[in-house]
């Protein structure tokens, strides 16, 4: 494994984590073999909710949201959880679903 997929790996196990942490809901990363269309980088008890993580030093916000948009499932929203090194993780998403993003995570948090 590469040091940059070692890397993404790390990233999407400390994004379960504090997904877990923040929203008390079940996360884990997906392990994609082929990243296909769908496959979140997390799997997560909130329903309809499409997680990409992204944890590199230099970021193009908006590719790694298109990309979450092409990525997911029809009725899932898409968000990104991304974290560049020794700095906190941010949460990004279009700024028309973040309304329905709170009530998915609010509905299905524990």
């Amino acid at each position: 494994m590469t040091n940059s997929r070692q890397k993404g790996k790390r990233g999407e196990l400390m994004a379960a984590k504090e997904l877990e942490r923040l929203f008390g809901c079940e996360a884990r990363r997906s392990q994609q073999y082929c990243g296909e269309a769908g496959d979140a980088d997390i799997i997560t008890s909130i329903d309809g909710i499409h997680f990409e993580v992204k944890n590199v030093q230099r970021l193009n916000l908006h590719a790694a949201l298109e990309q979450a948009d092409s990525d997911k499932k029809y009725h899932d929203l898409p968000v990104l959880l991304y974290k560049k090194n020794r700095k906190k993780w941010v949460l990004a998403c279009y700024l028309d679903d973040a309304g329905e993003i709170c009530e998915r995570i609010i509905r299905n948090s524990k």
